[in-house]
């Protein structure tokens, strides 16, 4: 069983912020955006996004401390309460072990341990023995990433039996959001049509965007000159590249706002806004003009970037 504390490298007395920092660390490392076509890396992606979603979820955390859940947030079954299936009585069903899960040959048999045997419904050989589940409702959970929540678009999810579906994410999906996908879950006995399968979403962080509510904030690099002179630059949003005029003067720190390009609300049907947050970055290697323009430029001198910090020292 997969341990989401080992996943993340963290102890299990490890603190919210703790857990925060190490799962962004990870991310930034392993993101499919920076690792293009890096199948290990994606795979890794998932599971730590996986081992974050679980541990940053208080109740979640809880649970699968108190080994109600496991790694992957699925239910674990109560000791004891499996039984060898012989075959004889109830629904005769069995169950076999699919690595460290059960998974069930017959759902009847336990159902009629939980519900029949103990009633009296199906006791004496017999398929049914009289117990009607009526239609059965499955769950899901799918990670799907950040931009096809945003946007909208399909996402393939292969279901229990096999067979893959096509499901439609409608724009503006949000973390943990409950999609139904109906008559897509259990048939159930006596005939009776399928129930209904819920798909619980959980969309993997992006490279930049970082959402907050319906606004998008973006961290922009930007190069000396483009800050010292103003200019337009080309901005990432989700609904594609827009140009940004950037006022001269600007510095590291500047916020400036894109109207409508953030996610979008399906309550009110407007969208949010994104923020851009510039950040000043020097090239990597300084040429021998910048260097001599900056060693001869006596106003660099004159100011105090840290002037506010002293009254807290």
């Amino acid at each position: 069983m997969t341990d989401p504390y080992s996943v993340l490298g963290v102890p299990r007395t490890a603190s919210d912020d703790d857990i925060r920092k190490a799962f962004r660390k990870l991310a930034k490392k392993h993101h499919p955006d920076l690792n293009p076509g890096d199948k290990a890396a994606e795979a890794k992606f998932k599971e730590i996004s996986q081992a974050n979603d679980l541990l940053s979820d208080t109740e979640k955390r809880r649970r699968f401390d108190a080994g109600e859940i496991d790694g992957t947030g699925q239910e674990m079954p109560p000791r004891g309460f499996y039984r060898d299936q012989t075959g004889a009585g109830g629904f005769g069903g069995k169950y076999e072990r699919a690595g460290a899960h059960e998974s069930f040959v017959d759902m009847g048999g336990i159902f009629s341990e939980m519900f029949g045997e103990r009633r009296g419904f199906g006791g004496g050989g017999g398929t049914g023995g009289g117990f009607d589940m009526g239609s059965m409702p499955v769950t899901y959970s799918l990670r799907v990433p950040f931009l096809v929540a945003a946007r909208g678009g399909k996402q393939r999810v292969t279901l229990p039996d096999g067979k893959t579906l096509d499901i439609d994410v409608p724009e503006g999906t949000t973390d943990g959001q409950t999609l139904r996908l109906k008559g897509q879950g259990m048939p159930g006995t006596q005939g009776r049509p399928p129930g209904d399968a819920y798909v619980e979403i959980h969309v993997d962080p992006h490279a930049f965007f970082q959402p907050r509510d319906n606004d998008i904030h973006v961290d922009l690099p930007v190069t000396v000159s483009e800050a010292a002179l103003g200019g337009k630059v080309k901005v990432p949003t989700i609904g594609g590249a827009v140009m940004l005029n950037v006022p001269a003067g600007s510095n590291t720190g500047t916020s400036l706002r894109l109207k409508g390009r953030g996610l979008l609300d399906r309550k009110s049907g407007q969208h949010g806004d994104q923020y851009v947050k510039l950040k000043v970055v020097l090239p990597d290697q300084p040429d021998d003009k910048l260097k001599e323009f900056l060693e001869g430029w006596e106003a660099g001198r004159a100011y105090d970037p840290r002037k506010e910090m002293e009254q807290f020292t």
